[in-house]
């Protein structure tokens, strides 16, 4: 599709925000508006937010504004809708894995199902897209950041993700296959994301490419 004109919401985490760039313009975006032509891009990125719902409050009182809420605060004129988290789902959140059938948002199947299922319902006309977690340089710890109750790694997250984002027949950008950053391999830390989690400038720019050639072939 051309997406010149088009309105974005982008929900997000922290990498949608734009942590870990030094100029805002350089967010990915950022980058598409400018380089496409956007009407909108709509920034709806917040730290530390993951995809399912907690029963305990977090450290942070910002992280418990969890994906599923937030959908109501979009803005509903949006001709494209790009949703990517999970990677802290992973990190830090004590929600239970569940199973398939779940459609509660207090586990992380039940969430990606009410996810999906409250974008289609809002966004009926719109293209709802999502992309993956990036990989990270803790990604293999089952234990996501070190203090969580033991759920898998980062792989189980995405796998489930997908799963569900394929019972709905949902367009998803796979950036953990395809992205071109990988923070343990030193060369590519350095280059695209010191901090082992978050893309700089140049990491952004590749999402950003990524994610314009996918939305062109849908």
């Amino acid at each position: 599709m051309d997406i010149r004109g088009k309105k974005i919401n982008f929900l997000g985490d922290s990498i949608t925000q734009g942590c870990g760039v030094v100029i805002p313009g350089n967010i990915y975006h950022e980058r598409l508006a400018s380089e496409y032509g956007l009407a909108a891009a709509r920034n709806y990125g917040i730290g530390g937010t993951r995809i399912a719902r907690q029963t305990k409050p977090s450290l942070y009182a910002e992280w418990d504004l969890d994906f599923v809420l937030r959908v109501d605060h979009l803005d509903p004129d949006a001709d494209i809708i790009v949703v990517f988290g999970g990677t802290n789902d992973f990190g830090h959140g004590d929600a239970p894995l569940g199973t398939m059938e779940d459609r509660t948002p207090f586990t992380f199947y039940g969430a990606c199902h009410t996810l999906c299922q409250k974008l289609i319902e809002k966004f009926p006309e719109a293209l709802i897209v999502f992309m993956t977690p990036l990989h990270r340089l803790q990604e293999d710890n089952p234990r996501g950041d070190g203090y969580k109750e033991e759920r898998g790694p980062l792989k189980v997250y995405i796998n489930i993700l997908k799963e569900v984002l394929e019972f709905y027949s949902i367009p998803t950008l796979d950036l953990w296959a395809c992205s071109g950053i990988q923070p343990k391999v030193d060369v590519l830390k350095e280059k695209y994301c010191p901090d082992g989690l978050h893309p700089n400038d140049a990491g952004h720019k590749l999402i950003a490419d990524r994610l314009a050639g996918f939305l062109k072939t849908l």
